[in-house]
């Protein structure tokens, strides 16, 4: 029960955070700028929608009873070589994973140019998608 739960707070994270992203991308798609808390609020929320993609990662392998490891990377790399992410999958989460990195350890360096365009794009769908699906089909 508390695995369905955690899958349920997961995908109601996911879609707060993707409806919110999506107004987001509505208002930069019409040239409209982001104040500085806006910004922040959407490297936040870009940071929690990637730990939560991470969080549930390791709970999948933990659930498939393999050791879980502590890095992000490692454990999505373990994704990768149980076959339940393919290749493209395993570098969008290499890049996902940088940005989570770099909002968190690097935040003087941000670019937000380069986070509009990811919200333009919707690169966030990565995690989202993932968070949305049940966890034993991951």
């Amino acid at each position: 029960m508390q695995l369905e739960l955690y899958q349920q707070e997961t995908e109601r994270l996911a879609r707060d955070i993707e409806a919110m992203l999506d107004d987001v991308r509505q208002r930069l798609q019409q040239k409209q700028t982001l104040s500085g808390l806006e910004q922040a609020g959407v490297l936040h929320a870009l940071q929690v929608l990637t730990e939560n993609a991470i969080g549930k990662a390791k709970i999948v392998i933990k659930q498939r009873q393999q050791p879980v490891p502590v890095s992000a990377y490692d454990a999505f790399a373990q994704l990768h070589r149980n076959h339940l992410i393919d290749d493209q999958a395993m570098r969008n989460w290499t890049a996902a994973i940088g940005l989570r990195n770099r909002i968190v350890h690097d935040y003087l360096n941000m670019d937000m140019r380069v986070i509009e365009n990811l919200i333009k794009e919707r690169q966030y769908q990565l995690q989202v998608q993932f968070l949305l699906t049940p966890m034993f089909t991951v």
